[in-house]
């Protein structure tokens, strides 16, 4: 789990907070109650998390529960990852 958090940690870091000192927050962080993400850097969030994990992501999952932190982000990636073996 925690490489796949790393990855999820990189990509805000890089292309959400454009950041060269790494993602600032704990991986319990909300991404909305603290400002993280808006509508475009979900949509982002969500590309990069279907092509850098190769699954697909509907849009009934795209709710705070599976979106709304770097660690629930990584439950929802593992959980659709163990479906796919």
């Amino acid at each position: 789990m925690e490489h796949v958090r790393e990855q999820l940690r990189n990509f805000l870091a890089t292309n959400v907070l454009f950041s060269d000192n790494g993602y600032p927050y704990p991986d319990d962080v909300s991404f909305l109650e603290n400002g993280v993400v808006d509508s475009m850097s979900v949509m982002e969030l969500v590309m990069f998390t279907e092509e850098t994990f190769s699954i697909g992501i509907s849009d009934r999952e795209l709710i705070p529960a599976n979106f709304d932190s770097v660690e629930k982000l990584a439950a929802f990636i593992l959980r659709k990852l163990a479906v796919r073996a």
